[in-house]
């Protein structure tokens, strides 16, 4: 039998439910992933893995069962075992492939295939991680804006708020934890040929005798921001786990949107504080963003 793509309810902040368990396949090394037709649990995503799993548990009968990871997972039209990570031949969300969230437990669960399930994620690890999430995206959206006249001409890209896009365009790696979300940026060839200049100009210095003045103003424009306290949801055109999920945030220059398949705050006043440290890396080819939030 095909398992169906599984039905998230994470998008809407969603921290527990209940499900049928559709199966359980051993994972090795003693682990076994549960399949249910529907979850709050946020997986980690395989192909841009920038959020963490939720954690929490899975009850079956009265047995509460710990969640020790979760996983994205892809089940051929033939059916068969599920694959997961980097063991998936296709792209995400192919129409042919069923994709699944993987509950990973710590051992054999047993015989409960079939069985209602509760469902409960770690709420405070998910509040965390999605203050994170909401922070890295409003930290994109300040940097363009502190970075705007570095850009010698158009870059062809341009942010939700009319800023040349250096996030997307220079952007290397976005991981995030309970505490902050780390954003690294290439500064190298490719980038300049688009226009972007780290070097001095008459109007302004080089970037790295720049720093201090663009953390205080991408600080600046955050705390405008987190004052205002925007409304954020996410919009999803469909409750299945591949369905292409949008960030959506009311700030007070405009709607911002940005593609995410993540976890997030329902408004900005859930943060007491956001703050972004930037720095550059030895060499000078990289710039790294470490932005904090402070939950209220």
């Amino acid at each position: 039998m095909t398992l169906p793509t599984t039905h998230v309810s994470f998008p809407a902040g969603a921290v527990t439910g209940e499900s049928t368990v559709l199966a359980v396949h051993p994972l090795g090394d003693g682990r076994h992933a549960v399949v249910t037709a529907a979850t709050p649990f946020h997986p980690l995503d395989h192909t841009w893995p920038d959020q963490p799993a939720d954690l929490g548990t899975l009850t079956v009968d009265g047995v509460e069962l710990a969640v020790v990871d979760c996983l994205t997972g892809a089940v051929g039209p033939d059916g068969g075992t599920p694959l997961a990570g980097a063991d998936i031949p296709v792209r995400r969300g192919d129409e042919e492939w069923s994709w699944l969230v993987l509950h990973v437990l710590a051992a054999d669960p047993g015989d409960i295939t079939g069985r209602p399930a509760a469902l409960a994620v770690d709420a405070g690890r998910r509040a965390a991680l999605s203050a994170a999430h909401s922070g890295c995206h409003l930290l994109a959206l300040a940097l363009n804006e502190a970075l705007a006249p570095r850009w010698r001409k158009d870059p062809g890209r341009t942010d939700a708020l009319g800023h040349p896009d250096f996030d997307s365009l220079a952007m290397a790696s976005s991981v995030m934890d309970t505490g902050a979300s780390t954003d690294t940026y290439r500064l190298g060839k490719s980038l300049r040929k688009k226009g972007f200049t780290t070097e001095a100009t008459e109007e302004f210095p080089a970037l790295a005798d720049a720093l201090p003045a663009l953390t205080e103003a991408v600080n600046r424009r955050l705390a405008d921001w987190i004052a205002a306290d925007a409304p954020v949801r996410v919009d999803v055109p469909g409750p299945e786990l591949t369905a292409r999920r949008q960030w959506h945030c009311e700030l007070p220059e405009g709607a911002a949107r940005i593609f995410c398949g993540g976890t997030h705050l329902h408004h900005l006043g859930e943060l007491a504080e956001l703050r972004t440290e930037l720095r550059l890396s030895g060499d000078g080819g990289e710039l790294v963003a470490v932005t904090r939030p402070k939950r209220v």
